[in-house]
């Protein structure tokens, strides 16, 4: 074999294995110790920190409207869309073939072709099991649509790097965000194992311009383009009483933002934290901040799904985590029905916070996310009523029965646990 093409083979070598090993590294832990409870969620001081250590700034006069389950929420988006004016930015992790895909698609070319400047930014992955004719029928009627981080010889290095977002922006006015994906089986009422159970929120007010800078960022590392003008970002008018805040997380940027967001405001909590959430993965750090939460007298409940599940790796290593939690006296339930695709957590009765992450290492390090937080009571209570309803349809898991499962599972969950830097 002639000499340069040894060369050139081994330099193509190293590379690949350089852009694998890369991909798989878990990243470096900014938060390695337990953060110390030095205020409560109804001190000043909570909202001062959160919002100076996780910026954008907590601005005033929002109002938030829960949305619960598909025959809610896709009704509520596309209203919204097909009373658009100016501008639509619509970001999504998920987006697969179907009558739901199908009816978004049409929604976004009708508003195209009347003239609104349309925006769609679907991931590479995530959207993957999209109907190609959507795209097309999108791309003629002159919707902006882009791919983030397909996969590329150039930009192996990024393949795990996903957008997992969800956000949908109005005219600038009106904004959305969640849980949901554009599929059918989020469609429904969480009536059967076909049909999801998850929430979103409609947002206004000032914080709008939040969740539109947030789709802005991927945005601009996608198409380079820059979206700035009175269409995107109109001056917007107090329309409610909430404080709120959108802030966005990715590895590249604030990659430990989502996580430390979490590990705050668990550490203020003095009553209660209840979390849903799909994937619940915790790393050690986060299990020492429950468990504290627990001892300190706050009341941790936690519901995650049980065997109606996308991804059962996902389950188990969940479930290997469960043993110091439980050994607390932490709440863990099971959610029954369907698939648990739930993004909330409530604490104090009194801070909410809502959006795309979900309560893994993929989520807190790997994905590109945004949350709403928001400081409101009556929202808060609204979430907790839900909350006690999907109690009621899933069941508690005891430290017994977990410590009692058979080998075969205690040793497929622990095999499946080794992974979790990487779910």
């Amino acid at each position: 074999m002639p000499a340069w093409l040894v060369v050139c083979l081994t330099a193509l070598a190293t590379f690949l294995i350089v852009m694998i090993v890369r991909q798989f590294i878990a990243p470096e832990k900014a938060v390695e110790h337990e953060l110390e409870h030095l205020y409560g969620i109804d001190d000043e001081q909570f909202l001062r920190s959160v919002g100076n250590l996780l910026p954008p700034a907590i601005v005033d006069g929002n109002r938030v409207t829960p949305l619960v389950n598909g025959d809610q929420i896709f009704p509520a988006m596309l209203r919204a869309i097909r009373a658009a004016t100016t501008t639509i930015a619509f970001e999504t992790f998920i987006y697969w073939s179907g009558r739901i895909g199908r009816e978004f698609a049409e929604a976004l070319v009708e508003r195209s072709r009347a003239g609104v400047k349309v925006h769609v930014l679907l991931d590479w992955l995530g959207s993957k099991k999209m109907d190609q004719r959507l795209l097309r029928e999108m791309e003629d009627a002159g919707v902006d649509v882009e791919r983030y981080h397909p996969l590329r010889w150039y930009n192996v290095s990024r393949v795990n790097n996903r957008t997992h977002r969800k956000l949908l922006v109005i005219d600038g006015r009106v904004g959305f965000t969640g849980g949901v994906g554009i599929a059918d089986e989020w469609t429904g009422d969480a009536q059967d194992s076909a049909h999801w159970r998850d929430t979103h929120f409609m947002l206004e007010g000032p914080a709008v311009a939040q969740m539109q800078a947030a789709f802005m960022d991927n945005w601009l590392k996608t198409h380079a383009r820059v979206l700035h003008s009175g269409d995107y970002f109109p001056k917007l008018v107090t329309v409610g009483r909430s404080p709120a805040q959108l802030f966005m997380s990715s590895p590249e940027e604030g990659s430990e933002s989502v996580r430390l967001m979490y590990l705050l405001s668990i550490t203020a909590a003095e009553r209660s934290v209840r979390l849903a959430t799909a994937y619940f993965v915790p790393d050690d750090l986060a299990v020492e901040t429950l468990v504290a939460a627990q001892q300190r007298g706050a009341r941790v409940e936690i519901i995650v799904p049980g065997h109606h599940i996308d991804t059962q790796t996902v389950r188990r290593a969940s479930r290997s985590r469960w043993g110091p939690l439980l050994e607390a006296g932490v709440a863990i339930y099971e959610y029954q029905p369907t698939m648990y695709h739930t993004k909330v957590m409530v604490v104090d009765d009194l801070w909410v916070t809502v959006g795309s992450t979900n309560f893994d290492n993929r989520s807190f390090r790997l994905n590109d996310e945004a949350n709403l937080n928001v400081y409101d009571a009556d929202l808060a209570a609204h979430q907790i009523r839900c909350l006690e309803q999907d109690k009621s349809r899933a069941r508690r898991i005891t430290l017994d029965e977990w410590r009692n499962r058979p080998l075969k599972e205690k040793f497929i969950e622990h095999a499946a646990g080794l992974l979790r830097w990487q779910l």
